[in-house]
């Protein structure tokens, strides 16, 4: 789950690179509609969930599934440890708030800077 977790944190965060990258260097990937608006929509949930102070889905299904194992807390292979370190980070949650709202301004502004191409109407 860990895994799971770590993608969607990377989809956000890489995504957003690559949006930028992508302007740059003239990718036309980067404008599709769909993809940008599944991007705004990750980091949006994410930044809503900081504000009412709602804990992660994800992380909820984390823990459920580590207590059904049998499991107390977050005790993991080396791997799945090294996952958890790279998600996890002991600062207020201020903090992350205040980052995710941030990344979701940002992405909204990507949208407004380097537009997503337009639907192309196909004729019969």
């Amino acid at each position: 789950m860990a895994a799971v977790h770590l993608g969607y944190a990377a989809f956000v965060v890489i995504g957003f690179v690559l949006i930028l990258a992508g302007a740059l260097c003239r990718w036309r990937w980067i404008r599709n509609r769909v993809f940008r608006m599944l991007h705004l929509g990750c980091i949006v949930l994410v930044a809503v969930e900081a504000v009412v102070g709602q804990i992660c889905p994800l992380t909820l299904l984390e823990n459920w599934l580590l207590v059904a194992a049998g499991q107390s807390g977050y005790e993991r292979t080396f791997i799945g440890q090294l996952l958890f370190d790279l998600l996890y980070y002991d600062f207020p949650a201020w903090v992350f708030t205040l980052v995710y709202l941030t990344l979701a301004a940002l992405t909204g502004l990507t949208l407004l800077l380097i537009p997503p191409a337009k639907r192309l109407v196909q004729r019969p």
